[in-house]
């Protein structure tokens, strides 16, 4: 009797889990996760669960950055004048160049738009490197505990990837011409104090703090919310992470 109860109970839940994937509804899996005692996930799967949230999020956010307006459009991420320079931006803006103080912001983010495709790979290659140890720090870490690791595995690499194209794209979509024309204007108004700032440094810089700051609410996202944890793995990792923390 005992083992026709749990042969019944295995069917049970296979049938429900094919529902759920048949209804393909992230809301229904969500609270079938809740309701279905998934157990303590393995070694094994706490590695996948846990890597497949990761590139999702890291290749989800890449991609969304290098798109048209991914960076210009975003208002918690988008490039402006550097803060030494803001003087430079107010003083030429009420000369009447503010059309060209516009083009310096748009063509420095179209930059870094073009940079950050090639951030998928990097973030590959540090997910790949996780050790277990790395990824049940991370599961059961800070919830931005993916973001630093990230940060503290990927940022040389991305500096020396992301710089070269940015400043290429600089150059092609005028950045550099039009920084020359702002600063030099600039430089000759009587009474200024000259102004030097490195752009392509600035926009590097720049680019890969908006790269991290999506990936955090990536993060944040699949942490906090289960309808983002699309799947029965993702629904038993990080259900047990949340019990863990409870």
């Amino acid at each position: 009797m005992k083992s026709e109860n749990s042969t019944f109970k295995k069917i049970s839940i296979t049938f429900t889990l094919v529902c759920a994937l048949l209804l393909g509804s992230c809301d229904t899996l969500s609270q079938l996760g809740s309701s279905l005692n998934l157990g303590t996930p393995t070694d094994s799967e706490i590695n996948s669960g846990l890597k497949q949230a990761l590139e999702y999020g890291a290749s989800y956010a890449s991609d969304r950055l290098s798109k048209e307006d991914g960076y210009l459009g975003n208002l918690a991420i988008k490039i402006v004048f550097p803060e030494e320079a803001k003087k430079v931006e107010s003083t030429l803006r009420s000369l009447g160049l503010g059309s060209l103080c516009d083009q310096v912001i748009t063509s420095v983010n179209r930059a870094a738009e073009d940079a950050a495709i090639e951030a998928k790979p990097i973030f590959v290659a540090a997910i790949k490197d996780m050790s277990i140890a790395d990824v049940k720090n991370i599961l059961l870490g800070s919830d931005n505990a993916a973001t630093k690791y990230f940060q503290n595995k990927t940022t040389t690499s991305l500096e020396g990837k992301f710089k070269p194209i940015i400043e290429s794209s600089l150059t092609k979509v005028g950045a550099t011409r039009y920084w020359s024309d702002v600063i030099g204007r600039y430089n000759k108004i009587p009474l200024m104090t000259p102004i030097e700032a490195d752009l392509s440094n600035f926009v590097t810089q720049k680019a890969i703090d908006g790269l991290f700051y999506e990936i955090a609410k990536e993060e944040l996202k699949i942490r906090e919310n289960a309808a983002a944890r699309s799947t029965i793995l993702l629904q038993k990792v990080f259900g047990y992470a949340d019990k863990q923390g409870s």
